[in-house]
């Protein structure tokens, strides 16, 4: 096992303090939440609203209860990882596609717990992997030519479609200093579904895995 793996492991299990018995949990998506997942079996849940198809396939496989999250209302809590994480604890996600549930999720809970391992942590947003923004099909264009505008570099996420059939536009070179601005910035662009940057909706809690152990930092209010 690698080391990153090993330290994604740790962060898993850590998270599960954040887990009570009979919670309907907000369960993310990726890799370091799948080590989450085949942990799962252990906590007694009520069930669980999936950041992903491939998150609710997974969970449904270990016999977990799905449940849309119009019904269950407001989550106690919602766990994932991230692409990146800086110092005020907002995130960039998206690399796998599913950032729209996830911000939707995110929001819709009261405690958002991030898993990462030491490699994630960064100073500025954005430098070392491109922020993912959902797009209506019909205005990939258009917005691609907002995006360059702003100094960004799109590339088209080819033969890749979101769970809600639409296209993904990887955007370099953004200059995301100030998270909260661009975001919004971002999502003011007419056809622009979502974005990743994860600055409104932060992580309250970041576990960070290292070689040393399991680090908690939490969110400065």
């Amino acid at each position: 096992m690698s080391d990153q793996q090993a330290q994604k492991q740790a962060a898993a299990k850590a998270a599960l303090q954040y887990i009570e018995d009979d919670m309907i949990l907000g369960v993310g998506t990726g890799s370091t939440v799948n080590c989450l997942i085949e942990l799962l079996p252990s906590v007694n849940l009520a069930g669980a609203v999936a950041s992903s198809q491939v998150t609710e396939d997974k969970l449904r496989a270990l016999g977990i209860e799905i449940v849309d999250l119009n019904v269950a209302g407001t989550l106690d809590v919602y766990i994932d990882g991230a692409d990146e994480v800086n110092p005020e604890l907002a995130l960039t996600k998206g690399g796998g596609g599913a950032l729209t549930r996830e911000k939707i999720v995110a929001a819709a809970s009261k405690q958002f717990v991030c898993m990462i391992d030491e490699s994630k942590t960064v100073d500025v947003l954005g430098r070392g992997f491109p922020i993912p923004i959902e797009v209506l099909p019909q205005a990939r264009s258009y917005v691609a030519r907002q995006l360059a505008a702003l100094g960004g570099e799109p590339v088209y996420r080819e033969g890749f479609v979101t769970d809600y059939g639409n296209v993904i536009l990887d955007t370099y070179d953004l200059d995301v200093s100030d998270a909260a601005a661009m975001e919004q910035t971002l999502n003011n662009i007419v056809g622009v579904v979502c974005n990743g940057i994860f600055a409104a909706n932060r992580a309250d809690v970041v576990l960070k895995a290292s070689s040393a152990g399991v680090e908690t930092i939490t969110r400065e209010v």
